[in-house]
């Protein structure tokens, strides 16, 4: 029983290394990343929202205690990883999709505002229509647009606006050629709008409402990252405690007589206190030697990059750290 404990606990080292511990930091990255974005990178809005449990990242940590509502240590550990796995999964998967919702919204508003009459060619034969085309396929649009029908107009294609996700580009073609276009387009990822302005009127009420559902979409776009930033933080602050645990139990083995603790410390004191510690836990591990190692593990300032005769993992409470 207990070496199949043990290689049970094996596999999940092995998992939260490679797996589960780079997910989880990969989606607090992205989601952070997207917060500062949306924010315009002001600093001070990013803080009030970069929260865990409705506290400040030290605040959470400091205080942790294991959410057994959460995550109940009643279940094998194998569950428990899974369970981390598939929430932090779902937060990834929802990102994409708010984080396009949010985008599209923004997008047709921004172009709105930049769009003149004069821009949209609108006659008995031909047309204008609008392509959303992300940055990895400028070259890929401006190769193939002309062919995608018979009677595209050569060189009418204009980029009329750009974000960090792509641009929103003008072409002109015959209209008995459009259905073709847009079924080749949607072909090559390209998302084809039409957008017809027989009347001033009717532009500025579009523009008017699409302000109007931008601020909306702000709100619940910002509300879902403040949450899923806390809910990805949370996931993986949990990992770290059971990689503690996991990795505690194959260092010293069975049965379980270990205690868990937080230090806080800053980069001029780090070294003195890494030699005490050395100093202290010597007898735990002799063969422990302070060499660093090329260890990849989770992002800049949460790096174990050296051996020790005790467990330890770094962990960066300051928000402006999550990024690219």
């Amino acid at each position: 029983m207990i070496m199949n404990e043990i290689k049970c606990i094996n596999c999940i080292s092995g998992l939260s290394d490679n797996v589960f511990c780079l997910l989880s930091v990969s989606v607090i990255r992205k989601t952070c990343q997207c917060m500062k974005d949306v924010m315009d990178h002001a600093t001070d809005k990013v803080l009030e929202n970069a929260l865990a449990n409705g506290m400040d990242l030290m605040s959470y940590v400091t205080q942790f205690q294991w959410d057994q509502a959460r995550y109940p240590t009643a279940v094998p550990l194998t569950s428990l990883a899974d369970m981390i796995s598939k929430e932090i999964s779902q937060v990834e998967a929802e990102l994409k999709t708010q984080t396009a919702a949010y985008n599209n919204v923004k997008s047709k508003h921004h172009v709105l505002l930049i769009l003149n009459k004069e821009d949209l060619i609108v006659s008995e034969y031909l047309t204008t229509v609008l392509v959303v085309v992300t940055k990895a396929n400028y070259l890929l649009w401006e190769r193939t647009y002309e062919s995608m029908s018979e009677f595209v107009v050569p060189r009418s294609s204009r980029k009329l606006y750009e974000d960090q996700e792509g641009g929103v580009f003008s072409v002109t073609l015959f209209k008995k050629n459009l259905s073709e276009f847009k079924s080749k387009a949607q072909h090559n990822k390209f998302i084809v709008r039409e957008y017809s302005y027989d009347l001033e009127e009717q532009m500025q009420e579009e523009t008017k409402q699409l302000s109007v559902h931008k601020k909306e979409q702000y709100g619940v776009y910002v509300r879902w990252l403040k949450m899923s930033f806390s809910q990805a933080f949370i996931a993986w602050i949990h990992l770290k405690a059971l990689r503690v645990f996991v990795e505690s139990v194959l260092r010293y083995g069975l049965p379980v007589n270990y205690q868990a603790f937080l230090l806080q410390t800053d980069k001029k004191r780090s070294k003195k206190l890494r030699k005490e510690l050395a100093s202290l836990f010597v007898h735990l591990d002799p063969t422990a030697t302070a060499s660093k190692k090329d260890v990849n593990c989770d992002i800049p300032g949460l790096l174990q990059q050296e051996y020790f005769s005790y467990i330890s993992f770094q962990i960066s409470t300051n928000v402006l750290d999550y990024s690219y």
